[in-house]
């Protein structure tokens, strides 16, 4: 595999002029480098970008949407290649690697048939008021590391097709599979209208603050979101956050613990937890609460837990050195305080960042993994009795992305999941996103909507066309 990677800037691939290396979380070694971006990359890939939006692109629809397809098919026929990059520097199954970016590419075929809202206000005999979408400028990009790919496209898509420009920088600790998505697309796309660069922090610090950006889309930590919003603030940059959760799940009594508990697993352990809107806290009713708990212990204790890239992987190691550090420093925490593990808990006595799906009874609210966002392979799992203290334990937190009702009243099951305060609320399913649905979170989960014509309009001015028809 080549361990060299490049930028792109203005429809050129460009060299790093310094690197730092990327880890295997499998491994705990390096694998590969990845260019780290100067101040002058970030000027030279802004400036490109301010000139093609000043161009055509901007006001050539038709450019955009073909544009938006060829995208598709350059980034389908390099998903095996692309996807075993995600896998390396992610960590994910091989094939739930190949799969995001699969995935990917189908989210860019569907925005080039996508329509750009357009709203006839008023029409009659005197006047047409006509409410259209116009791009806002440049666009910087700043994704994480958990679905880095799926992230990546989720704000190219909607930002190209409404004629904006995008400056994107991964995370560094998976920036490899970006610059390789930008190596693939970059005969596709008209110079400048999209730059990639791999880089540090301080790069995504860069991007934020500079004067030709208007508009910033993140996905990642809440501290890093606090940071951007107070960047943008000086010239009023737009801004789009999609922040971290503490997804609450509430099984009601009526369940079968049988048929509910799998599917409760994998909504809290897909990707290794690595999932802002997976199940972080998971509230059982006492009837079903043992039943429930003989499930959930007995996967955690069959789940294969491996390198993405053997055989049979069901999940794979944790990111990055800090976030396993701090999954087993919430589990330890949680013990020091009278938690009781009953699954995993320990990390696996292998290279890597391995720990495996870990299940945490006898604690509640005021512990850190109750508390906390974990992001990763740990699970508080609570009894409750009375239906309104559960909801609002639920409640009780800054964070506001998902949440899910289990119940076989799925009346009732809607009618309590109104009352948690997220962005969405499923019943009888968690993890459950479709591209058509708005996505996004309340209070610190963030602002602003991703998919569907709501993560349209994210990349939007509104503009009221007033026309009397005479003179």
């Amino acid at each position: 595999m080549d361990t060299t990677f490049t930028h792109l800037i203005d429809g050129r691939l460009v060299a790093g002029r310094q690197h730092f290396d990327v880890i295997n979380p499998a491994t705990g070694a390096p694998f590969a480098r990845c260019p780290d971006a100067t101040r002058e990359d970030v000027d030279d890939a802004m400036a490109a970008a301010a000139r093609a939006f000043a161009g055509s692109w901007s006001r050539d629809e038709a450019l955009r949407r073909r544009t938006l397809a060829h995208m598709s098919e350059a980034l389908s026929a390099q998903a095996e290649a692309i996807g075993r990059l995600v896998c390396l520097e992610q960590g994910k199954p091989l094939a739930s690697a190949i799969g995001e970016v699969k995935g990917a590419a189908q989210i860019l075929k569907m925005h080039a048939d996508e329509p750009i809202p357009r709203d006839v206000l008023r029409e009659d005999e005197k006047a047409r008021v006509t409410l259209v979408r116009k791009p806002l400028g440049v666009v910087a990009a700043i994704t994480p590391w958990n679905y880095p790919v799926a992230t990546l496209v989720m704000k190219l898509a909607p930002a190209l097709l409404t004629g904006n420009t995008v400056v994107a920088k991964p995370s560094p600790f998976t920036p490899l599979s970006s610059l390789a998505l930008g190596a693939a697309l970059h005969q596709a796309v008209p110079a400048g209208v999209l730059n990639i660069l791999g880089g540090s922090d301080q790069v995504g610090a860069w991007m934020s603050g500079h004067p030709m950006v208007n508009k910033i889309s993140f996905t990642g930590s809440v501290p890093t979101g606090k940071k951007i919003m107070k960047a943008a603030a000086d010239d009023l940059k737009r801004v789009t956050l999609e922040l971290g959760g503490n997804d609450p799940a509430i099984v009601l009594p009526d369940v079968d613990p049988a048929k509910v508990g799998p599917r409760l697993f994998w909504g809290a352990f897909t990707n290794s937890g690595q999932v802002c809107v997976a199940i972080k806290r998971l509230y059982v009713h006492e009837d079903v609460y043992q039943p429930i708990l003989r499930v959930l212990t007995d996967l955690a204790k069959q789940v294969k837990v491996g390198d993405g890239l053997e055989k049979d992987t069901q999940l794979g190691p944790i990111n990055n050195r800090a976030q396993f550090v701090r999954v087993q420093e919430l589990v330890d925490d949680a013990r020091r305080h009278g938690g009781q593990v009953v699954a995993g808990g320990a990390p696996l006595s292998r290279p890597g960042y391995f720990y495996p799906p870990t299940l945490v009874t006898d604690i509640g609210e005021g512990s850190r993994l109750v508390d906390e966002e974990q992001f990763g392979t740990a699970l508080p799992v609570i009894p409750y009795s009375d239906l309104d203290d559960v909801i609002g334990q639920a409640n009780r937190t800054h964070y506001g992305l998902g949440g899910s009702v289990w119940t076989n009243d799925t009346t009732r099951g809607e009618q309590i999941a109104e009352r948690l305060e997220c962005g969405t609320a499923w019943v009888n399913q968690h993890l459950n996103l479709s591209n058509k649905v708005p996505f996004g979170g309340v209070k610190w989960s963030g602002l602003g909507r991703e998919n569907g014509r709501w993560g349209i309009e994210e990349f939007c001015e509104l503009q009221v066309v007033n026309t009397a028809k005479s003179v």
